[in-house]
C-alpha cells in the first residue's frame, strides 16, 4: 500500500473516532467501536415528548476526558421512532485537533462526510461513508431500551428563557429505567414548538454533552433514510472499509495524501 494512504490512516482515524463518540444517549453505549453519534434511543426518547418523528440541524458540543478543548460537531438530524440518522462533515468539527492540512487531506480522500445511522429496533448501527460508497455494520447495545422498555419521568420547572428566538421553559428532567436507575437533564421546551426540546444539556461518563436543535421541522422523515444507501459496499470493520475506499480513489485518479 502506498505509505502516504498508511500515514493519513495512522493520523486520521484516532481524530475521527474521538469527535462523535460522545453520544447523545442514556446509560450504557451503544455499538463497539468508531463514532457513535447522537443515538436519541432508550431513555433519551421520553426527552421529546409527542415529537416522534422531526428533522434538523444539531450541534452537539461536549468536553472529552484529557482533551481541554471543547469538541463541536455540527450535522443534520432525523429522527424518527427511535431510529436516528445524523449527517456530518468532519473536517468542520471544532476542537478535535485535527490540522487544516489534515482536513484537506481527509476531504479529498473522499473521509470528510460521514451518516452515522442508529437502529435500536435492529440493535444495529451503520456508519456510512458517502465517499467511499461503504458502510459498516456495528451492533448496539442490548440496553440501549426498544419500543418496548418503560421509563418514568419526573419535570421540575427552573424557570423561563429564550434560546435563538424560542420562548422556552427551562426544565429538569429525570427519566428513570426499569433498572431504577435515573438520568437527568437540563432541557428548554420551546413553546412556539409544541415543546420541542430546542437545548438538552446532560452527561455521559463524566463529560458533559449540550445538544442544540435549529432549523426544526416537525413533520416526520421519510422511512428510507433510516437505511443504508442502496449501492453502497457492506465492510466488516472501518479499518478495511477507509483503507481499501482510499485506495479505489487513488487508483480512480484522485490525489493521494502528501
Amino acid at each position: 500500500m502506498d505509505t502516504r494512504i498508511l500515514t493519513l490512516l495512522a493520523v486520521t482515524v484516532p481524530l475521527f473516532l474521538m469527535a462523535p463518540a460522545a453520544p447523545a444517549q442514556f446509560g450504557p453505549r451503544g455499538g463497539m467501536g468508531g463514532p457513535k453519534g447522537p443515538q436519541l434511543s432508550g431513555a433519551m426518547t421520553k426527552l421529546f415528548g409527542e415529537h416522534t418523528g422531526f428533522s434538523a440541524t444539531l450541534e452537539m458540543q461536549t468536553r472529552l476526558t484529557n482533551n481541554p478543548q471543547t469538541v463541536v460537531v455540527p450535522g443534520k438530524l432525523a429522527f424518527l421512532e427511535g431510529k436516528s440518522r445524523f449527517e456530518m462533515d468532519f473536517t468542520q468539527a471544532k476542537g478535535t485537533g485535527m490540522r487544516p492540512e489534515q482536513a484537506a487531506q481527509a476531504k479529498a480522500m473522499g473521509m470528510g462526510e460521514m451518516i452515522i445511522i442508529s437502529r435500536p429496533d435492529k440493535k444495529l448501527s451503520y456508519l456510512v461513508y458517502p465517499g467511499f460508497q461503504s458502510h459498516v455494520e456495528q451492533p448496539l447495545s442490548e440496553e440501549t431500551g426498544g419500543a418496548e422498555a418503560k421509563y418514568g419521568i419526573e419535570t421540575a420547572e427552573l424557570g423561563k428563557e429564550t434560546v435563538d428566538g424560542h420562548p422556552c421553559v427551562k426544565n429538569k428532567v429525570t427519566v428513570t429505567d426499569e433498572q431504577g436507575r435515573k438520568y437527568e437533564s437540563t432541557v428548554w421546551n420551546a413553546t412556539d414548538l409544541k415543546n420541542f426540546p430546542v437545548k438538552i444539556e446532560s452527561a455521559q461518563d463524566s463529560n458533559p454533552v449540550t445538544m442544540s436543535f435549529k432549523d426544526i421541522k416537525l413533520a416526520k422523515p421519510d422511512s428510507a433514510l433510516f437505511e443504508p444507501p442502496a449501492g453502497s459496499t457492506k465492510y466488516a470493520d472501518m479499518m478495511t472499509m477507509m483503507r481499501e475506499g482510499m485506495m479505489k480513489r487513488v487508483g480512480a485518479g484522485a490525489p493521494p495524501p502528501k
